[in-house]
């Protein structure tokens, strides 16, 4: 039997229903922030409150509210959860052979100071990342590598969910405005250059933004020219290769180029003082921080050497994104050629599809139609195997034992345990709440703000992200809602859009599967409330830029439209 959504389920009344809606939301948010309750218990718990929420108040049958939670929890197995195992994993590798040590020094060679580290590691790097594979990757590999530089675990995963605002648009090589176009029927390039002409503003603010957040003002000051190098050459690369080039590369590009400029100028310039967190300047009076550093000189070779299963995992990320590798890894090849072919074949083993019972074609949409629903298994063609790849062969080139490679896969199980299941409960609850239709309950209120729309248009995006915890879930969700109510207000649809994408990488540092994953990845599970009071405040300031920058691309700025 079908059931149909009914988005205003207390007496037809909008406002009503979205105070109902936003139980679940505010339940979260009570539970991590006020009660303080452990990552895995406030999203089991909140799993609750939304299944109760879509049954009692918004009708939804029992059995398909349960049945759309069972395939959140799928997808927050694979392929996020996958991610996050195979990221840990190889980055203990490195660390059990020793290559952490080589790879540490090898940024200290560039620079000791702590915050032109966060902007090679936590900026550039961590942007590449999320270009390539996107998905919790570039949160849990860069969080990783500056806790093992020294920075405080709960300081690095912040740092590092703040820095992923400025790729999250374009991550995944392009995947969150590559799927808008579907929905709406704009062109992904007329979105791309959209966000293109309001991203690179808090691109070339972030850098500065996170410096400020580490010291102060003043301490900023002492490095402002490596901050400007690296945020103008990400920012006018973000634009350039957005405008011109498209949704696809404008991450790795950035990225590469903000990475290289920063590491050549700092060849050139040095900053007066070293920064160092207060703990370590204490620890350093005594004896210095990194010994072994100081006292070995290792060669070009050997930091190479020790580089490469990042560089592996770079690797291996950025073949499973390309075209037409990436159709042929999940079984979708449509060419001639024999290698990719094989590779198709292999990859359809490896692929399942199947349809949810009692939930797929089960529920009738807004638009009146039946929504599909299946759990998708992608085995060869998620990110995190490609991971899995580049840690088997850092097996070989760290010359580790298969004894010790598989006690280092069991004891990253055992860490993550936790923090995968509270991943598994909050990416069933954004099924709940979009099933149910929550979440379109919630984006019709703000539809309903008339000539400040293009203000809150953003909003929609943010709320979008910290509910599914994805730009592009969030573009799927709100996308055809945005161009709907942007014709009725007399808004530009593709400002809406772009205003949705762009409001949604503020969100991605407050949601529940990055913040889950930050912690995972620098082994603080259980300590998921005090990062999200960290980042919730920065969230809100950065969303309220957006929302400013797009209310003027509405008004005076509209030449900026394209």
């Amino acid at each position: 039997m079908t059931w149909t959504q009914n988005f205003t389920p207390i007496t037809d009344n909008l406002v009503l229903s979205s105070l109902a809606a936003l139980i679940p939301i505010l339940y979260f948010f009570w539970a991590l922030t006020i009660k303080r309750l452990k990552g895995y218990i406030a999203g089991i718990t909140t799993l609750l409150v939304a299944l109760a929420v879509a049954v009692l108040i918004y009708g939804m049958p029992a059995g398909k509210a349960v049945m759309s939670a069972s395939q959140g929890a799928v997808y927050g197995l694979l392929p996020i959860g996958w991610i996050i195992i195979t990221s840990v994993f190889l980055y203990k590798m490195t660390v059990k052979s020793g290559q952490f040590n080589i790879i540490r020094s090898s940024v200290l060679s560039l620079t000791e100071d702590r915050r032109l580290q966060a902007l090679l590691v936590a900026f550039s790097f961590g942007a590449f990342l999320e270009g390539a594979a996107g998905f919790g990757a570039p949160v849990a590999i860069s969080a990783a590598l500056l806790v093992g530089l020294g920075f405080n675990p709960l300081y690095a995963a912040g740092i590092c969910l703040i820095a992923n605002t400025a790729p999250v648009a374009f991550g995944a090589v392009g995947i969150p405005i590559i799927a808008m176009e579907g929905p709406t029927g704009i062109a992904a390039m007329e979105i791309s250059k959209m966000v293109g002409r309001q991203l690179p503003f808090l691109s070339a603010f972030i850098p500065l933004y996170l410096i400020l957040i580490m010291t102060g003002w003043k301490r900023s000051l002492e490095v402002l020219p490596a901050i400007l190098v690296s945020g103008f050459s990400f920012a006018i690369t973000q634009y350039l290769s957005s405008n011109f080039l498209g949704p696809e590369l404008p991450d790795i590009l950035s990225a590469l180029v903000s990475l290289f400029a920063l590491a050549i100028f700092l060849k050139f310039w040095k900053p007066k003082t070293i920064f160092r967190f207060a703990s370590e300047e204490t620890a350093a009076a005594v004896e210095p921080l990194y010994p072994e550093e100081a006292e070995t000189k290792y060669t070009k070779w050997q930091i190479f050497h020790a580089w490469s299963p990042f560089l592996l995992l770079t690797l291996f990320i950025t073949i499973w994104g390309m075209n037409p590798i990436k159709p042929a890894l999940s079984g979708h090849y449509e060419g001639n050629n024999v290698l990719l072919g094989g590779i198709n074949e292999l990859g359809k083993l490896l692929t399942f599809q199947i349809e949810v019972p009692g939930l797929h074609n089960a529920i009738i949409g807004s638009d009146g139609l039946p929504i599909a629903a299946f759990y998708k298994i992608e085995l060869l063609g998620a990110a995190g195997t490609a991971i899995l790849l580049a840690a088997i062969v850092t097996k070989f080139i760290a010359h580790m034992t298969a004894k010790d490679v598989l006690g280092t896969f069991v004891e990253a199980m055992k860490e993550l345990a936790k923090p995968i299941l509270m991943i598994s409960a909050v990416v069933a609850f954004a099924y709940v709440t979009n099933a149910s239709g929550m979440s379109t309950t919630l984006g019709m209120t703000l539809a309903k703000s008339g000539d400040l729309f293009p203000f809150f248009a953003p909003v929609l995006g943010w709320l979008g992200v910290f509910i599914t915890g994805s730009d592009t879930s969030a573009n799927l969700l709100f996308g055809s809602l945005q161009k709907v109510t942007a014709l009725k207000v007399g808004m530009e649809p593709v400002l809406a859009l772009g205003a949705n994408s762009s409001g949604g990488v503020t969100g991605k540092m407050i949601s529940p599967q990055s913040i889950a994953i930050a912690c995972a990845a620098v082994g603080l599970a259980g300590r998921e409330s005090e990062l999200l009071r960290f980042t919730l405040k920065h969230s809100l300031f950065l969303l309220l830029l957006v929302c400013v920058i797009t209310f003027l691309q509405n008004g005076v700025l509209s030449w900026m439209i394209p």
